[in-house]
């Protein structure tokens, strides 16, 4: 088998939800060899064992354990410590959003990412959803007016830490600056708490740097989930559900108010799936991935503004 056939050898640390849910994809790919899962608590990182991984509590024989690649799913206030430390000694990292809790640390990512030479991706998964990948290739010769992102649900037990714009907003800021292909340059934020520590409803505005007008209407105190885009453009309104994945086309203005609809072609496929393969390849291939450590930075500087702003 050639260097280039051999599955890659990758580790996961963090064996929470999110952690967990990686390793599950990771075991499953061909191109993978899922070596060993890290959390510092012991019984936390027995979930390794499930997906054929070796256990390990210990950040330092995770470093050494001689990965090709990792996946960093820790707290954020470990994601720039630890992605460092395994770009440093040579190993290619998916850290999962946000890229890191401050821009010191996300520009430190980005730096050792440069000087070892290795891959740096920021695990924004929305941007492999099929309806978001629809809704892209439906505007991409339009000029795009607005943008407008709901992401609500009910308070999830597992957070702490970050309210809802580190947590929620910071996917649809990506997914604005990914549909548009800009930058967003004004922020006019309006945040309250309601039933958490931290700001747990957020009513976000965005201009960017194309004109673009942009809305992300994101909370904890919805009863049920819901994940709507809906994108305008001078040809077209699209409108997406970004859970049952139905896309819709509303097109053909007339003067008398009418206009045609039509459904657009999406296809059952996991985003982090598509994530971790679309990583792999980087890592082989030595190319850029799909969502840079820059993106990742661009998208948390906008989140703290909005909560600085505040």
């Amino acid at each position: 088998m050639t260097d280039q056939e051999r599955p890659l050898r990758v580790g996961v640390a963090g064996l929470g939800v999110m952690g967990r849910n990686h390793a599950r994809v990771l075991s499953e790919l061909r191109e993978a060899d899922l070596v060993c899962g890290f959390d510092p608590d012991p019984a936390t990182a027995e979930a390794a064992r499930a997906y054929g991984a070796e256990p390990m509590t210990d950040a330092q024989a995770f470093i050494d354990a001689g990965l090709d690649a990792a996946v960093v799913a820790t707290p954020n206030r470990h994601h720039a410590e630890l992605g460092c430390a395994l770009l440093e000694r040579g190993i290619s990292v998916l850290v999962e959003k946000p890229i890191a809790a401050d821009l010191a640390g996300a520009r430190a990512l980005i730096e050792a990412a440069k000087t070892s030479g290795g891959t740096l991706m920021v695990g924004h998964v929305e941007r492999f959803n099929p309806a978001v990948e629809a809704v892209k290739r439906a505007i991409a010769q339009d000029d795009i007016i607005s943008v407008q992102i709901t992401r609500v649900g009910p308070f999830p037990p597992r957070m702490g830490e970050v309210g809802v714009v580190i947590d929620l907003a910071v996917h649809d800021i990506d997914i604005i600056r990914h549909l548009t292909a800009s930058e967003i340059v004004e922020v006019q934020p309006q945040l309250a708490r309601t039933h958490a520590d931290r700001e747990d409803t957020a009513l976000l505005q965005f201009r960017t740097d194309r004109g673009v007008i942009a809305q992300i209407n994101t909370n904890w105190v919805t009863p049920y989930k819901a994940r709507i885009l809906q994108v305008a453009t001078r040809q077209k309104f699209v409108v997406a559900d970004l859970m049952t994945r139905q896309v819709s086309e509303y097109f053909d203005y007339a003067p008398d108010g009418s206009y045609s609809t039509r459904m657009l072609h999406t296809w059952p496929a996991e985003p982090l799936k598509a994530e971790l393969s679309a990583f792999l390849a980087s890592v082989r291939n030595k190319t850029p991935p799909p969502v840079t450590g820059e993106d990742g930075l661009a998208n948390l500087e906008v989140a703290l503004r909005c909560l600085e702003a505040a």
